[in-house]
């Protein structure tokens, strides 16, 4: 009985412990699962704070950048603007070069813009549409009519009427970039060929107008290619997530950076149009590398590639910019031809599955070739003409050029007459070498002889080479190229000098302060006697120049060189200046020479016409203004001697080729021929060539064998104009002969005749003729 009530109750004890420990049990149980969802529902909470807080930076971010400045722009530099109009001197053969260096296509019927036809005294051309200072202009389709030696009319073929004028887009350069690493040419939304805008779709975002930034089906897509494929054959981004990532976000391969990339799409897409995001992506998107420096957007990279403005390529051009889009460097045209082409070939057939290519325009596409640019670069690189400009915007702008972006900068730079000179340079140098050595340098600069604007700058053999800048920074002795100041200081004073004054190549000595004796000598160690003023200029004799100098006196000649436009501090007042014994670098002898050929009015040298900013505001504009400096009928016959030294001078060598030209000249050549100059005179421009050694070793090459070859090359690719001057006042022709001694008489049947005058501008003895046929005479040489 008691074992049995034992049993019981150890049962019952057991029963009860567990019925006593079931309810404790559950208890617990229910008080993990509260404690688990109670941290679900904290984390989710915090992590929802932690969202709602990146939320709003990475917002504010886009926002702030959105809404401000997108990109940093460099300033973009132009040409200058042509400017025609009827009765202009500008010939068809001048217009169709300008047509040549701005890429403009030459077809049977233009129909688009940047096409021209053309027959031998008509051009037919759709002038593209470009923004100008004063405003945009649209696309003109128009007929210029020639005469033989200038435009006649310009005729609109929209409005069936003659035009007063038409200005013709300039050439863009290429960009002045601060301290960026990319380059960028920015195009707004409606500047994108549409059939490039469906390519890119068709390619990379088929579904972009459906979306809000981020695709779930091109990520499952994608999900589902890679798994079959084994590897990462196709991804899942949208533009918009590209455009993020691009902007916002580096390229690494990170779970928070793709979190990221898909929060700030969703955010452009929720705060900004499609077109404003599309707009966004063809202005950043990467596509190569030129120089060094980063390609960004369709619109430079058209300029790399192809060497036209965007809206002028074709179907398959553009396709190779959208197929490039997925690897720029591995799908690169210029290193792999074959995988661009496949690729191009690849987004042609997608267009034409997604029926934006007939099968007709697909296989016509596909079957031309990549047509790039021989040489792919943004532009024509002028190294030496950029430092200019630099300087100048520096000058006139201050601190706003390195501040502002975006500058858009106009230049007076001639793109014809910048390649002409850069091709002779590097065309005749290498020629030269073989006399001079290897070690043979040149520079060149061409001015408008007028404006004093600078049309074309070369500061060394290696044109597109930004380097060291001769034209601005190498000082060189000059020589014989001042000995034109010196008759110009005679011919100032009309009642002592003319033309036809005696003067004596015969043997000088000069005595020094120090008792050292100075006995200067003609180049060909000859003497001529007594011989006329323009003939002393015209073969640049050296003993009759110092003979002169001087009777005028060294301060007269140093104040005469001031007021040319050089500093009297780079001249070293001796007697030995008169032959050009001290240094002037190619840019400060262009000054010289422009004053004393635009009849004595000096124009300061320029590079720079107007800067407009990113809100279309003019910051700069330049107004060329001359000033008149010395005497008109003194510049005027001296420039007239000039003329003389090409006919029967120094400069002879032009008269074979250019003798309708009526050119001027001056050759120079410095102490053991170390340095060869020559300035040439067409009525566009004055050019100075300097050719020499950086050594400073000597270089066997005159001023006529040596740069004087070099201008003939370039006249002989950029047809000069005819050199004309203005007949100015008290100026008369009048008839001279010689007699035995070498001196000039008047004699009123001679067939010799000078230009020469008195302070009255009438001869006070023989006779004086001013028909129209000897003034005519006169006039044309």
């Amino acid at each position: 009985m008691t074992r049995k009530t034992s049993v019981t109750k150890r049962k019952q004890a057991k029963t009860s412990r567990k019925k006593s420990q079931r309810p404790k049990g559950t208890k617990q149980n229910k008080g993990w699962l509260a404690l688990f969802w109670g941290l679900v529902w904290k984390c989710s909470l915090a992590l929802a704070a932690v969202m709602l807080v990146v939320g709003f930076y990475l917002d504010s971010v886009v926002k702030q950048r959105f809404e401000g400045q997108l990109f940093d722009l460099p300033t973009v530099v132009y040409a200058r603007i042509l400017h025609l109009a009827p009765g202009d001197n500008i010939t068809i053969a001048e217009v169709r070069n300008e047509l040549d260096a701005l890429n403009y296509r030459k077809v049977r019927q233009p129909r688009y813009p940047g096409e021209f036809s053309s027959s031998s005294t008509k051009i037919e051309i759709i002038r593209r549409p470009f923004e100008f200072t004063d405003g945009p202009e649209p696309d003109r389709h128009v007929m210029l009519h020639f005469a033989a030696s200038h435009l006649e009319r310009i005729e609109s073929l929209e409005k069936k009427a003659n035009l007063g004028y038409l200005r013709i887009e300039p050439k863009l350069l290429g960009m002045l970039d601060k301290t960026q690493s990319e380059q960028r040419l920015f195009l707004r939304r409606e500047q994108f060929p549409e059939v490039m805008v469906d390519a890119l779709l068709a390619t990379e975002d088929r579904y972009f107008y459906q979306h809000d930034g981020v695709s779930p089906v091109a990520i499952t897509r994608a999900l589902f290619a890679n798994i079959r494929a084994g590897r990462t054959v196709q991804g899942g981004s949208t533009l918009t997530q590209q455009l993020a990532k691009n902007i916002f976000l580096s390229s690494d391969r990170t779970l928070w950076r793709k979190l990221r990339e898909a929060y700030i799409a969703l955010i452009l897409d929720y705060r900004y149009s499609k077109d404003r995001i599309l707009e966004a992506y063809l202005n950043e998107v990467y596509l190569g590398q030129s120089r060094g420096q980063a390609i960004h957007g369709f619109g430079l990279a058209s300029r790399l590639y192809f060497g036209q403005p965007i809206q002028e390529l074709r179907i398959d051009q553009l396709a190779l910019l959208v197929g490039m889009v997925k690897g720029p460097s591995y799908y690169n045209p210029i290193r792999y031809p074959e995988r661009a082409r496949e690729r191009r070939d690849l987004v042609l057939r997608l267009m034409m599955q997604q029926d934006i290519l007939s099968a007709h325009q697909y296989e016509m596409a596909a079957s031309r070739d990549l047509d790039i640019q021989s040489n792919p670069q943004i532009a024509d690189l002028q190294p030496a003409y950029f430092q200019q400009i630099r300087r100048e915007l520096e000058q006139k702008l201050g601190d706003r050029f390195t501040r502002d972006i975006g500058l858009k900068v106009f230049t007076s730079l001639d793109p014809v007459s910048q390649q002409e000179l850069e091709d002779a340079i590097s065309t005749k140098v290498p020629q030269l070498s073989r006399t001079a050595g290897q070690e043979l340098e040149g520079a060149a600069i061409a001015v408008d002889r007028n404006s004093g604007e600078i049309r074309a700058m070369v500061g060394g053999k290696r044109t597109g080479y930004d380097g060291f800048n001769r034209v601005l920074n190498a000082s060189r002795q000059i020589g014989s190229l001042a000995k034109p100041a010196v008759y110009l200081s005679a011919l100032a004073q009309p009642e002592k000098y003319s033309l036809a004054t005696t003067l004596h190549d015969k043997p000088i000595h000069l005595k020094g302060n120090k008792g050292n004796t100075w006995s200067p000598r003609n180049y060909d160690r000859k003497y001529r006697g007594d011989i006329p003023l323009y003939v002393a200029l015209a073969k640049s004799l050296n003993v009759p120049t110092v003979e002169l100098g001087m009777q005028l006196g060294i301060y007269r000649v140093v104040k005469t060189f001031e007021k040319l436009g050089i500093d009297k501090n780079e001249i070293r007042p001796v007697p030995s200046m008169f032959l050009g014994s001290f240094t002037l670098t190619p840019f400060q002898v262009a000054q010289m020479y422009q004053t004393l050929t635009n009849s004595g009015k000096k124009a300061e040298l320029s590079a720079l016409r107007s800067v407009v900013d990113l809100e279309g505001n003019i910051l700069f504009q330049s107004i060329p203004k001359a000033v008149q400096v010395v005497d008109q009928q003194a510049a005027w016959l001296t420039t007239y001697a000039m003329k003389r030294g090409v006919i029967e001078g120094t400069g002879r060598y032009l008269q074979a080729n250019f003798s309708w030209a009526n050119l001027a000249g001056k050759t120079g050549t410095s102490n053991n021929t170390r340095d060869s100059w020559f300035v040439g005179i067409d009525g566009r421009e004055v050019t100075t060539i300097w050719l020499g050694r950086d050594d400073n070793k000597p270089t066997k090459l005159t001023g006529a064998s040596g740069a004087l070859r070099v201008y003939a090359e370039y006249l002989s690719k950029r047809i000069p104009e005819k050199l004309t001057l203005p007949w100015p006042q008290d100026i008369r022709s009048q008839h001279f002969s010689k007699t035995s001694n070498g001196n000039l008489d008047v004699d009123c049947g001679s067939e010799l005749t000078l230009p020469v005058w008195d302070i009255h501008g009438n001869l006070k003895n023989g006779c004086q003729d001013t028909s129209a046929t000897w003034l005519k005479r006169i006039f044309d040489w």
